[in-house]
């Protein structure tokens, strides 16, 4: 440990809390900090005081809206209001802690997350996209357990607009690099360019760890007389102000600005950290433990104390620095990564610094905790923080944002895709087909997907291209986790209730076309600015659609994240919830992967199809056209597919599974013919007469709870028994062709295998550059 002389930290005369009383009218830059006045003013109040500079930087910083939910809290209860028994049945930490907890079975839970690094990610596409990565994974160490796997969900701007490769390349490059240092396996997630994202890209990271039951840590400061101890990177000048600054605000038509509110990341420090905290909890030297992230040592000390026995003190100039000039405020605002904070007991401490030395993470012990209710942090010997911790990290302000009805939103539902003509002859359903097949949202992600590695630790079970990511939790059992993320924010535009629910209703199917059961959701929800009153009409419906959706299907959302402010100007974002869905997996051996590998198995479809172009791909990349109202959803029926899925998995009578979604069959089928190089005869007959629609509503329509399924065919009747047994409509379609590398749509078009392939990964390659590993 170094002591504070050798810093060299800045001494400059601090502002006191002397000082702060003897001088109440001095005048202080909150609005530069990003409070408002009547804020400024709560504060004043609260202290019955001015706050001091290093008060005023902890409360910008917490009271923003990326740290205090000041604008959603109140729509987010309804997550732990709307809860049942069988809900609450395997759930060990829910929200409010640094991620939730799932109880999987066997002694194992399943800790997940996932978080949004947008607005850095613009200004700085390397370092926002990487250090977003890092803190989702150190929020998933401070809960006890050893992160196994990582996913994000992208969305970029145009595809052909001149600033999107700056963004794609560095976005990438950042998640891959920090991902991949750490040696976490890539194992999912989805990539979207539409232009409303064009200075707004979303860069929302998720993070799964497994821990036994035993490790399980919470987020708390309790004992007096326990010591704070910070350890892990030192503390620079980057990130200052992120929360409270970057992330808070919207963007100015000017373009990148704002570079020194963006973090920088060591992925090689955090492996480090990784490892060093596992061996702490494994030797139970810790108490508490908090990841410093979004407001750095305001938030990490403000919450263990809150959480706790309510008092602390923090001498702030034992802090370890790396630049020297930094003041006492800064250094209270950096959100500098891979760093952590811990509660340890007097008598551990020796065995906690034998730890971290071992490892070789610099330490420093800040203080201790306290019986005052109060958390006081001095500035070499002097007071410069004095508050009551609750009011900077919990009971900040909370609105009742205006809320309006969109003027607008009327006229676009009743602006349908129905009016589109839809081809009947084969040679221009062929020709949609491969559209959309290249477009740029249903192409090959693999220029993303090949730079990051998906099977290092050798768990992964499944990964890209399927539709969910799974990962092996025991390798006796072959326990394993399963987890999918989806979102359509095209769908949110035109029926922000409706598109929330599908979001949740494609992840639902996504990870129970693995095989594996829905258990957990977490979700990160993408908003323009809440001072916009139809904005705030968003993401209320959002929020009732995400808590009565999950009631139904009785899982619970155990965390997340809300994103705020995603918009240039006064051009919102169209509403981009993220969900998150979570399954376990009794035995991984198990697993049904997108794409069928045999000869003569029958291909199923599952589920019924409606007229349900609007806002599909083919209503966008066809017609460029946005308009209507989305498919319907049933979420019941959603269950019961699952259920199906499941059974048929434990049965072994399925030999893949691919859900449709974005494009409809269409483009479930050329997947599943890619994902092997097997192809498929297909007829429609069937589905355009006991659905009553025509061959390109068969082809192309989004309709909901569907799903394709391979059956060999020794399994046949057993499968058509499971589906009757259940009650959910099925059809044979097709069958596969080994001999044929083609896709076969009977009576219509064929499409070869190598066309379906070179047309699906032309589309990124020829904007970004060749693709690695092809």
């Amino acid at each position: 440990m170094s002591t504070p002389t050798s810093l060299g930290a800045s001494t400059a005369a601090p502002d006191t809390v002397a000082n702060a009383q003897a001088t109440p009218d001095r005048e202080q830059p909150y609005g530069a900090l990003g409070l408002k006045a009547d804020e400024y003013a709560s504060i004043r109040e609260i202290l019955g005081r001015r706050p001091t500079s290093g008060e005023l930087a902890m409360y910008s910083v917490m009271w923003s809206e990326h740290c205090s939910y000041k604008s959603s809290k109140n729509y987010l209860r309804q997550f732990g209001q709307k809860v049942s028994p069988k809900m609450k049945k395997n759930l060990m930490v829910g929200m409010g802690e640094n991620a939730g907890v799932v109880d999987v079975g066997e002694g194992w839970a399943v800790t997940f997350k996932i978080e949004s690094h947008n607005h850095p990610s613009y200004i700085e596409p390397f370092q926002g996209a990487a250090t977003g990565v890092g803190g989702i994974v150190r929020d998933i160490i401070s809960m006890g357990a050893r992160p196994v796997a990582v996913m994000d969900a992208l969305r970029f701007g145009d595809i052909d607009h001149p600033d999107t490769a700056r963004v794609v390349h560095g976005v990438t490059s950042g998640i891959s690099f920090y991902a991949n240092c750490l040696g976490l396996p890539n194992i999912g997630g989805e990539t979207y360019f539409d232009s409303v994202y064009q200075a707004n890209p979303l860069v929302n990271a998720l993070a799964v760890g497994v821990l036994r039951h035993e490790d399980l840590h919470l987020a708390n400061a309790r004992g007096v007389g326990n010591k704070v101890v910070l350890f892990g990177a030192r503390t620079g000048g980057d990130g200052i102000g992120g929360a409270s600054i970057l992330a808070s605000d919207s963007f100015s038509a000017g373009g990148p600005t704002k570079r020194p509110a963006v973090q920088v990341g060591d992925p090689f420090a955090e492996k480090v950290l990784i490892e060093c905290c596992l061996e702490l909890f494994a030797q139970d030297l810790v108490e508490g433990i908090q990841d410093l992230g979004a407001a750095g040592i305001s938030c990490a000390t403000s919450e263990l104390a809150s959480n706790g026995d309510g008092g602390m003190f923090i001498e702030l100039s034992k802090v370890l620095l790396r630049d020297p000039s930094l003041t006492a405020e800064e250094i209270l605002m950096s959100e500098s990564q891979e760093r952590m904070m811990a509660i340890v007991t007097p008598e551990k401490l020796d065995g906690f610094l034998a730890v971290v030395k071992k490892w070789d993470v610099e330490t420093s012990v800040l203080g201790e905790v306290t019986d005052t209710g109060r958390l006081i942090i001095n500035w070499y010997g002097e007071e410069i923080v004095n508050v009551e911790p609750r009011t900077v990290a919990i009971d900040g302000p909370v609105y009742d944002r205006p809320v309006s009805y969109p003027t607008w939103i009327e006229a676009l539902q009743a602006d349908s895709a129905s009016k589109f003509v839809r081809p009947t002859e084969g040679a221009a359903l062929r020709e949609q087909a491969l559209r959309l097949l290249g477009s740029a949202n249903l192409s090959d992600k693999s220029w993303i997907t090949n730079q990051y590695d998906t099977y290092v630790m050798g768990n992964t079970a499944l990964s890209f291209p399927d539709d969910g990511g799974m990962v092996r939790v025991d390798e006796e059992s072959g326990l394993g986790f399963a987890v999918a993320t989806d979102a359509n924010g095209r769908y949110c535009q035109l029926d922000p209730y409706v598109g929330a629910q599908l979001a949740l209703a494609e992840a639902f199917r996504n990870v129970a076309v693995t095989g594996a059961t829905p258990v957990a959701v977490s979700d990160c929800l993408n908003f323009g600015s809440p001072e916009n009153p139809e904005v705030m009409w968003q993401f209320s419906k959002t929020v009732e659609a995400l808590s009565d959706g999950c009631l139904e299907l009785e899982i619970p959302v155990t965390g997340g994240n809300v994103s705020f402010y995603n918009q240039t100007g006064d051009v919102p974002i169209h509403p981009t919830p993220v969900i998150a869905v979570l399954g376990v997996m009794d035995d991984v051996a198990k697993r049904i992967p997108s794409g069928w590998q045999d000869e003569g198995d029958n291909i199923y479809l599952l589920g019924t199809t409606k007229l349900e172009l609007d806002g599909s791909a083919w209503a966008g990349v066809i017609h460029d056209h946005l308009g209507g109202r989305p498919p319907a959803v049933d979420l019941g029926a959603e269950q019961r597919l699952a259920s199906l899925i499941a059974a048929g998995s434990e049965q072994s009578l399925i030999a893949s599974a691919h859900d449709l979604a974005d494009g409809g069959l269409a483009q479930s089928l050329a997947e599943a013919t890619m994902r092997f190089g097997v192809g498929a005869r297909i007829w429609l007959g069937e589905i355009m007469e006991r659905d009553g629609v025509d061959a390109a509503t068969a082809l192309f329509s989004e309709s909901t709870g569907r799903v394709i399924v391979s059956v060999p065919r020794e399994e046949d009747v057993k499968f058509q028994g499971l589906c009757e047994g259940r009650g959910y409509p099925v059809l044979r379609i097709g069958v596969t062709d080994a001999q044929t590398p083609a896709l076969e749509i009977q009576d219509l078009f064929t499409i070869s295998l190598d066309e379906l392939r070179g047309t699906h990964r032309a589309t990124m390659s020829e904007r970004f550059g060749a693709v690695i590993g092809q």
